[in-house]
């Protein structure tokens, strides 16, 4: 597959109730099948999918998904709350479409899922980079102000009284010795 037809992949990926997943009328155009015959070969083998594979929307989420995303607009006017497939609930409707060209599209929606994962997990890294980065340049900032703050002190202290050149005695303080 090419790379358009991944990164339209991609694009289709939604995140859902803490999940990344697919919508069924996404999944269907990808599958070149109806709404209507995915949700249908779904419902024959239920039990092929459990909660953490697939899930229906609300009608807020509905409306959100439908608010957001400009190629679900078609949803609006459906009666119907649609289903949101995970990783393995799509790859399961590859098994159950039983399609060469079904076969062919779960392969890639699951390889787009691990490249998704894999990028993540690489930004979580540099994100933790960052944040270790941010700590050290906060730790130096207050190193600095501290400085600064000492400089300051040193520069405001009033000067020292200068005394003149040469040698002054101070008689009235020194007791005198009796010969």
């Amino acid at each position: 597959m090419s790379v358009l037809v991944e990164e339209a992949v991609v694009r289709r990926i939604l995140i859902l109730r803490g999940q990344k997943v697919m919508l069924d009328a996404d999944l269907a155009e990808l599958y070149g099948v109806t709404t209507k015959r995915l949700n249908e070969q779904m419902k024959r083998n239920v039990e092929r999918f459990p909660q953490d594979f697939m899930f229906q929307l609300t009608v807020d989420e509905k409306a959100e998904v439908v608010a957001n995303c400009d190629h679900l607009v078609k949803l609006k006017y459906s009666p119907s709350l649609p289903y949101a497939f995970t990783e393995h609930g799509a790859l399961m409707l590859g098994n159950v479409l039983k399609s060469p060209r079904a076969v062919e599209v779960s392969l890639l929606v699951v390889r787009t899922f691990v490249q998704l994962r894999e990028m993540l997990s690489s930004n979580k890294e540099l994100a933790a980079k960052l944040d270790q980065l941010e700590r050290k340049v906060s730790s130096h900032d207050q190193a600095i102000a501290g400085l600064i703050d000492a400089i300051r002190q040193l520069t405001s202290s009033p000067a020292p009284v200068s005394r003149g050149i040469g040698f002054t005695a101070d008689i009235a303080s020194k007791p005198r010795n009796k010969k």
